[in-house]
């Protein structure tokens, strides 16, 4: 890994949202906020930045990543499956079971594909390498990549070719081609190998126009920038231990979110890093591509 130049300008506090574990972030341009989730909580955060407002729409049981659907309200993974909800979170259906049980997997990272369908992955809390990614559309849930312990890291490039992935205890990011028609992939390849640090380990992930992969390292107090072929461009401290996921937003797409993890890290961490849990952003040098919506049609 080739060394990066470390940024002066990085990421400032903009919602002490203190969250037990924040993740998903999305941004709605239609209202011009940013939804993430708090897994742990469990709820559904919406974060306007021109006025500073959060508001917090409880769940009843974790929630591990959120889509925005075409009309309002959202799709998400929760523990127990895959939900339609209203645009207050509240549930309207259930349209799919987590098929692996509910007693050691959730879903955990996802997002909707340019396709609009959307896409999720769980994690084995019994760390047997039994979680998978998930395609969701009208025919239900199909599994694209097994053998995994936290699916994450899920990003698509730009052109909507490319479907980027990573088993996060594995470190290593990978690439397969992508077929938006039918929702498949192939053609596995490793494209970031991230060191590997049994106590920093890739979490969520964004992409910018120009195809480069933006990844928080948990525990690490990064976000970093590769490049389309796996070079590490940049790194941007983030003043905390743990970042979970960024995500691109504001009127320009230039503005990059990141959630974190919070009051649940253990005290000597929480007593070093007292903003664990908030959101955070940073003035980014591209422009993100924006999040597509959930078609329920498909």
């Amino acid at each position: 890994m080739e060394k990066a130049t470390l940024n002066d300008k990085a990421f400032d506090l903009v919602c002490d949202s203190r969250s037990q574990l924040g993740e998903s972030p999305v941004w709605s341009e239609a209202e011009q906020v940013l939804y993430f989730v708090d897994i742990r909580g469990p709820s559904i955060n919406r974060f306007d930045p021109a006025t500073g407002e959060l508001q917090r729409f409880m769940q009843s049981e974790e929630i591990g990543c959120i889509g925005l659907v075409r009309g309002g309200g959202f799709v998400a993974g929760l523990r127990s499956g895959i939900w339609r909800l209203d645009r207050e979170g509240r549930p309207i259906a259930k349209l799919a079971d987590n098929p692996e049980g509910i007693e050691f997997s959730r879903f955990n990272d996802g997002r909707v594909g340019p396709d609009g369908r959307f896409y999720a992955g769980t994690v084995d809390e019994s760390r047997q390498n039994k979680a998978k990614l998930y395609r969701y559309d009208r025919d239900g849930l199909v599994p694209l990549i097994n053998g995994l312990m936290t699916s994450n890291g899920l990003a698509f490039s730009p052109d909507g070719k490319t479907l980027y992935h990573v088993d996060s205890p594995v470190s290593k990011v990978t690439a397969r081609d992508f077929d938006g028609t039918n929702g498949t992939v192939s053609g596995e390849r490793v494209v970031i190998d991230i060191p590997d640090n049994p106590a920093a380990r890739p979490d969520g992930a964004s992409i910018d126009v120009e195809g480069c992969y933006w990844v928080a390292i948990f525990g690490a107090s990064v976000v970093r920038r590769f490049s389309p072929e796996g070079k590490l461009m940049a790194e941007y401290p983030v003043p905390v231990k743990c970042p979970t996921m960024p995500a691109f937003g504001g009127p320009d797409m230039r503005t990059l979110f990141v959630t974190t993890a919070g009051s649940r890290r253990p005290p000597e961490e929480m007593a070093q890093f007292p903003t664990s849990g908030s959101l955070f952003a940073m003035r980014a040098p591209v422009a993100g591509v924006p999040a597509p919506l959930f078609d329920e049609d498909i």
